[in-house]
């Protein structure tokens, strides 16, 4: 570990969906039956993909300044109006209490197999929190469901912003009292740990190569020299010396 890292970070925040929980699986799991009751031929992880990648647009119209900040809750529920339409739905017939419904399939994700217990080893001597664009309540049903033990709820909605700005990685150094390099960034997207290596963040890298599916093709493997790369949590805890 580069300059002995276990000993100049002093918390470690997460990236949720994808690094922690398997959102893909969870989402195509809730959607299957509501696809079927309304007659929708398309496979549930093809549903599960399509409203997804919704997300990224969504967020730059609020990190354009384009729009005020909204949790993602409510963007998720205008995706979910988006991905329905594109594969041909007629949304206006759709109740909206079943539409509410769907949309919470978010805060029903189950972690990966290696998630829980090593938060809990890292617990034991880090601070640990979620750093993700989902809103406070979407992290804190996520966490019960899932028995992730965070010592606190950061991220998008405390700081009023959508990663890969700077401000979601510096403020949430400000928040915890401690300088840029003793956070640390955990996350299986390349992307997300150069937003936070040139806010200053260390960064750990963790594979996660289905949360896409058996056909993923980005972020396999580390394209940077991150300051650890681990294939599990179970790794990742064993490397900060928990």
């Amino acid at each position: 570990m580069a300059g002995d890292l276990s000993q100049t970070v002093r918390a470690l925040v997460f990236d949720v969906f994808g690094t922690v929980v398997d959102w893909r699986t969870c989402v195509a799991r809730e959607a299957a039956p509501f696809l079927a009751r309304h007659g929708l031929a398309v496979e549930p992880e093809a549903f599960a993909d399509a409203w997804r990648r919704e997300y990224v647009p969504a967020m730059a119209e609020v990190r354009s300044g384009r729009r005020g900040f909204v949790r993602l809750d409510v963007l998720h529920r205008e995706n979910l109006v988006r991905a329905l339409a594109g594969l041909g739905a007629d949304v206006a017939r759709i109740p909206g209490a079943e539409l509410d419904a769907l949309n919470l399939a978010w805060h029903r994700l189950d972690p990966w197999p290696d998630s829980r217990e090593g938060l809990q080893r890292l617990k034991q001597r880090f601070i640990i929190a979620p750093l993700s664009n989902g809103n406070i309540r979407l992290m804190v049903d996520i966490a019960k469901r899932a028995g992730l033990p965070w010592d606190a709820i950061l991220g998008a909605e405390v700081v009023r912003d959508y990663k890969p700005s700077p401000a979601v990685y510096l403020q949430t150094a400000e928040i915890l009292g401690l300088a840029p390099a003793e956070l640390c960034l955990v996350a299986a997207h390349n992307g997300d740990l150069a937003a936070a290596r040139a806010c200053g963040l260390s960064t750990a890298f963790v594979a996660r190569p289905r949360e896409h599916g058996p056909a993923q093709s980005t972020d396999l493997a580390a394209e940077q020299d991150w300051d650890v790369v681990a294939a599990d949590f179970g790794e990742l805890a064993q490397r900060f010396g928990c």
